[in-house]
């Protein structure tokens, strides 16, 4: 196997394995991995327009995030209120339920984060990251990713 073909089932690996794993522990919440991510960015950012979101979106880069939010806004955790500044554009928001869970997604997150940094314990992974975030630099994926990092690093606690 060339090392490119191990490198890609590799990362394919690792994403499904952590989605898995994700989507195990949000079954409870009856929310998916796709749906805990548009809960987490509405958190962090509060409010968006559709646009807005999906702009920042790495679970569904390059489609619209519509069908996550109207699922979301029918289980009662999104509010869609018509922009003070333009009424062509709708603003997305939290409801209280919203933020409630966005909480609990935040603890459920950050165990899973805990144990990737107990897999990498004693490893270097600047290198990899690197190439990593030089790979999906110019993807759609990728400058969504390069869209949240940036916004948090002017934040307290920001990567």
């Amino acid at each position: 196997m060339r090392t490119a073909e191990e490198l890609r089932y590799l990362i394919l690996a690792a994403q499904r394995e952590g989605n898995r794993l994700l989507g195990q522990a949000l079954k409870p919440l009856g929310v998916t991995p796709s749906q805990a991510e548009v809960l987490r960015i509405l958190a962090d950012r509060p409010p968006l327009t559709l646009n807005g979101l999906g702009d920042l979106l790495v679970c569904e880069s390059g489609n619209s995030p519509s069908r996550l939010v109207d699922r979301l806004a029918t289980m009662g955790l999104v509010d869609r209120q018509v922009s003070a500044h333009d009424r062509r554009h709708i603003e997305l928001s939290l409801t209280e339920e919203g933020r409630r869970l966005a909480r609990q997604i935040t603890t459920i997150e950050d165990d899973l984060y805990r144990s990737i940094d107990a897999a990498a314990e004693g490893r270097d992974l600047d290198q990899v990251t690197a190439f990593l975030r030089a790979f999906v630099a110019d993807l759609p994926a990728g400058r969504a990713l390069a869209r949240r990092i940036a916004d948090k690093k002017g934040k307290p606690g920001g990567i």
